[in-house]
């Protein structure tokens, strides 16, 4: 057995609870072809052998040069090492772009700064790593339309959901008497989408000296919104159809499990392209994706994070490991190290507010240490949970509030602290 062999069997050794079992989804891998050979990120750029210790950063945290200044020095007095700044969450962007108009919290309009440009600039002064955080497929969030027209809900809407009927996906969706504004996506079974997309992040790697793009939403958002739901098999358009038919011969009715398959393997086609984009821009860069924490949940939504894995494709998996279990938090590693592959898995754990305060920091504390011993590595969810911001989309910015997180600062950042002394 090699020493990397025994490392790896050491590490699943200190998972606390059993591997979970997997079957993979069988599946051709044609879009593996067309990847470049793959890339020693550690070798071009020696800090991302660095244990990551990182946080997300939320679109909705900043909105003044300020809010970013204060931001990047509270990650930084925090122990963080990485910063997962959210530039893109509809449609929308936090940075300069001639193919994508400016967030709505800016209404629309340049705020006088480059929100990108300075965080990047504050993290590296800081020597902090600063990963462009991008939602992949939603185009825009409900219940209301754009205020503004160029915007992709009203430049294309071919390119985004429709059901068997014609209809397209709602802005709003209401079952029961109660009611949820949510978002609307963008279909990646058309080529055109994907190449659209692929534009987009080009731009953003090829102008901002980022150390990586990481990509949330890389998958069909296609969960309930409310409860009782019964939400509708997209894509159901014709070109999708007739793109599906073409490549199988079939219609979706005539075998589920093929078009299930086709439509993962969509997704599967755009990770590939970013990918290769990434490496022909940005070399030094890392790709990184948030990839839900259970495999067999995520392929429900056409995600199949293993499969970046084994095919090179991706350079970095953060798990969406949020729950109030240590152990389960732990048993959810065991896929993901299993893997084959070099990519970097990247537990992420969420600051559980609904707790009462105390205990939630104490359940944070002790998945830190699952992650460490387990992995190296882990990101937290999200800024706004342990330090005050603009944010009041995700927690209130209440007194109370106020006092619960300085609780939890009191209480994780030291063990942040710790464990970054000791690399």
């Amino acid at each position: 057995m090699t020493h990397k062999q025994t490392s790896k069997t050491h590490r699943i050794a200190l998972v606390l609870v059993a591997a979970l079992t997997l079957t993979m989804t069988s599946g051709c891998t044609w879009f593996k072809k067309d990847v470049a050979h793959k890339k020693d990120i550690t070798q071009q750029n020696p800090s991302m052998k660095e244990p990551v210790r990182a946080i997300w950063v939320t679109r909705y945290d900043y909105k003044t040069a300020d809010d970013v200044r204060t931001i990047i020095d509270n990650c930084a007095r925090g122990g963080f090492n990485t910063v997962l700044f959210q530039v893109r969450g509809n449609g929308t962007v936090s940075y300069p772009s001639k193919l994508e108009p400016w967030d709505e919290r800016f209404n629309y309009e340049h705020p006088g700064y480059d929100p990108l440009a300075l965080a990047i600039k504050e993290a590296h002064n800081r020597g902090m790593m600063l990963q462009a955080w991008v939602n992949v497929m939603p185009a825009w969030k409900g219940p209301d339309k754009p205020g503004i027209q160029n915007q992709l809900y009203y430049k294309h809407p071919e390119w985004f959901w429709y059901d068997r009927t014609g209809t397209r996906q709602p802005l709003n969706h209401s079952v029961g008497g109660k009611s949820r504004g949510w978002y609307v996506s963008l279909n990646p079974c058309l080529p055109e989408v994907r190449e659209y997309l692929v534009a987009v992040f080009h731009d953003l790697v090829a102008r901002y000296n980022i150390d990586g793009l990481h990509m949330d939403y890389i998958r069909f958002p296609n969960e309930r919104v409310v409860p009782g739901e019964k939400i509708p098999d997209y894509p159901r358009d014709a070109r999708t159809l007739e793109l599906y038919r073409k490549s199988t011969g079939l219609s979706p009715d005539q075998n589920p499990e093929s078009w299930n398959q086709w439509r993962t393997n969509q997704v599967n086609q755009l990770v590939a392209d970013v990918y290769r984009m990434v490496q022909d821009t940005r070399p030094n860069a890392v790709l990184s994706a948030a990839v839900g924490s259970v495999p067999k949940r995520g392929l429900t939504h056409h995600q199949d994070g293993l499969r970046w894995m084994a095919d090179g494709i991706i350079d970095q998996v953060y798990l969406m490991n949020y729950t109030d279990s240590v152990p389960k938090f732990a048993q959810r590693f065991a896929p993901w190290m299993n893997s084959e592959s070099d990519a970097a898995v990247v537990p992420g754990l969420g600051i559980r507010q609904k707790l009462e305060v105390n205990h939630g920091a104490d359940i944070a504390v002790a998945q830190i240490d699952v992650a460490v011993n387990s992995v190296d590595h882990f990101a937290v969810f999200a800024y706004s949970a342990l330090f005050d911001s603009n944010n009041r989309v995700l927690t209130s910015q209440s007194d109370k509030e106020h006092q619960k997180r300085l609780i939890r600062q009191e209480k994780i950042i030291p063990k942040i602290r710790s464990v970054a002394q000791k690399r």
